[in-house]
């Protein structure tokens, strides 16, 4: 099955990328890029790689060597246009997140919430973590003209770990743990029809791995499954592999 990952040019987030790539494609899935542009070069969080304070708070050395591996792809090397995307050949899309101030190409744009629209329309799998589900909480639902995760569980990047990262490393690194001056849980939970459709899962920065699901969360709504940040990545991967085998089986309700 096809599963479409739309990204900017540069500051996604390492794990939230190269984890659902590796997973996928090993269970057989195509995994296609798209860009602004076609053909343009795509970089993750610099910082994510060497460390983000004195070599440290970057990515796990296995999201790591996954990502070095992406770099290779074909498909990641050159991705298509965001204007040329056309929802319905895709099976499912991936919404990865990130932070640093390159990923705010990717979640202003008017023409990717145009595309996304059209692919929710689908009722498809859906997959968003991070500051991915901003994508879902800015775009409008074709019919009813509200966000289209309006009545949808949902959450995203809890605000308590947003504001802890700001905190620690604002003295060295300024906002650079703040894309908006709003929190990503202030503006999804804004999104929703009742701020109780959030759920921030326990308080915890330990993160899961291919092994070991349990420090990870996740939430799923019928074709939509979303998560916190990088340490959910492996069983967010999971459940919306699930999914994408629900929905070959005509099994997943939409």
């Amino acid at each position: 099955m096809r599963v479409l990952m739309p990204l900017p040019d540069r500051d996604f987030d390492v794990t939230e990328v190269a984890v659902p790539w590796r997973l996928l494609t090993d269970a057989g899935h195509e995994v296609v890029f798209a860009g602004e542009r076609a053909g343009t070069g795509l970089a993750a969080d610099p910082r994510l790689i060497s460390g983000v304070l004195f070599g440290r708070l970057g990515a796990e050395p296995e999201p790591l060597r996954f990502y070095r591996d992406l770099t290779e792809a074909a498909a990641f090397r050159s991705p298509i246009g965001w204007a040329d995307l056309r929802p319905d050949e895709y099976d499912g899309m991936i919404l990865a997140g990130g932070h640093a101030p390159g990923m705010r190409q990717y979640l202003g744009s008017e023409l990717l919430r145009t595309k996304v629209a059209q692919f929710w329309s689908l009722r498809r799998p859906v997959g968003a973590i991070c500051h991915g589900v901003l994508v879902l909480a800015r775009t409008q639902d074709l019919v009813s003209g509200r966000s289209v995760i309006a009545d949808r569980q949902t959450t995203c990047l809890p605000k308590y770990m947003e504001r802890g990262a700001y905190y620690l490393t604002a003295w060295r690194l300024g906002r650079y743990y703040r894309t908006y001056p709003r929190y990503v849980e202030d503006e999804v939970t804004a999104a929703l029809d009742d701020p109780a459709q959030f759920h921030g899962g326990r308080r915890t920065f330990a993160r899961g791995t291919m092994s070991d699901d349990r420090p990870a969360f996740v939430v799923e709504d019928r074709n939509y499954v979303s998560a916190r940040w990088p340490g959910d990545a492996y069983l967010f991967t999971k459940r919306f592999e699930a999914m994408l085998a629900a929905s070959r089986e005509g099994s997943t309700d939409r």
